[in-house]
């Protein structure tokens, strides 16, 4: 997180948009054609909101919506094929903040977040802090209705998708189902059997995101950030259960520690025959995020089956989608002995 000082001592230093990302993975580096147009609408994001005061939550509703605009300024502004491809594609999220004891949690779309949390009786509880926009949440479906003519009412939805196409009701991006029937007359070139999306008025509506609050306590161990592709193979509670069992059990993939140091041989010999019993439970994955991935993907009523991994990570792409969806897990592991001790600063 970058305050306020900084921000204004690093953009009068002439920074650029990367200098605030750090990728774990990938390297990450905009498309040659259009890096300069992102560029310029990260300085004048970066200008505004210095000179504003928002709150958090406003900070984050903000974002969200500063970025489908400029995307959508930017294809109509820089007509070429690389900007109106990104504005023709979608992208959904889920964003978390962590300020002292204050957990914030945006997203729009269908990824979510769920706090795991450990109670009096050592039994994990899940707690969802997004709800998914798609065409499983009641509210979505007549919030979509109710900003639309009573004409479109029995045609708006289709085979549970927006237009019989979109599964997540909220996104970045998607601008075919923004846009007025005029502007993409006017500056899009759809194949014909794409007409049939031209609206005389839009799908969509901007991106609005719903923002969650929650004042972190000793009981709660971990949060998993996900895509929607995790959450059709597993529910909430039973993927706090895993990675649950998986924190619990990961202390036997490290090198053993006597547990004092005034131990005979017999204590010894006692705690070697209790890690040789408990070694069943050990894991095949360090990272839990990578453990949840595989029970989502290899799991059965018998156990990880890791043929089924491999089939399904070896499908062709064309037709892979068919049986899952792309999966991206984080989790983020709070410490409990830390978290009392942190200031009960107030929300916002």
């Amino acid at each position: 997180m970058v305050d306020r000082k900084s921000l204004v001592n690093e953009i009068n230093k002439g920074c650029n948009s990367q200098s605030f990302l750090r990728c774990l993975n990938d390297k990450v580096e905009f498309v040659k054609e259009i890096r300069e147009i992102y560029e310029q609408s990260f300085k004048m994001y970066a200008q505004e909101i210095t000179a504003r005061k928002m709150d958090t939550i406003a900070a984050l509703e903000n974002a969200f919506f500063r970025l489908d605009r400029d995307l959508s300024a930017e294809a109509l502004m820089h007509r070429n094929a690389r900007t109106f491809a990104v504005a023709m594609s979608g992208a959904v999220a889920c964003v978390a903040f962590l300020e002292n004891r204050n957990l914030y949690v945006a997203n729009t779309g269908d990824s979510g977040a769920v706090l795991g949390s450990l109670n009096s009786d050592g039994k994990w509880i899940a707690r969802r802090l997004t709800n998914e926009h798609n065409t499983d949440n009641v509210s979505e479906i007549n919030r979509i209705i109710a900003e639309h003519p009573k004409q479109e009412r029995d045609t708006i939805f289709r085979q549970e998708r927006l237009l019989g196409q979109l599964l997540p009701t909220r996104a970045f991006g998607d601008f075919r189902y923004k846009w007025t029937a005029e502007v993409i007359q006017d500056f899009v070139c759809f194949r014909s059997s794409s007409s049939s999306s031209i609206l005389l008025y839009p799908a969509l509506f901007d991106v609005p995101t719903r923002n969650s609050y929650h004042r972190l306590n000793p009981s709660d161990k971990f949060l998993i950030l996900a895509t929607d592709g995790l959450w059709e193979f597993l529910t909430p509670s039973q993927v706090v259960g895993i990675v649950g069992e998986h924190l619990a059990n990961k202390k036997f993939l490290e090198p053993l520690r006597l547990s004092g140091q005034n131990m005979t041989l017999g204590d010894i010999a006692l705690q070697l025959a209790q890690r040789k019993a408990n070694q069943r439970n050990r894991p095949l994955d360090q990272n839990s995020a990578t453990h949840l991935l595989r029970v989502a993907l290899g799991g059965t009523e018998y156990g990880i089956e890791h043929s089924k991994i491999s089939h399904l990570l070896s499908l062709p792409k064309d037709v892979a989608r068919l049986y899952r969806d792309d999966i991206t897990i984080t989790v983020i592991y709070f410490d409990s002995d830390n978290i009392g001790k942190l200031p009960k600063a107030s929300s916002g």
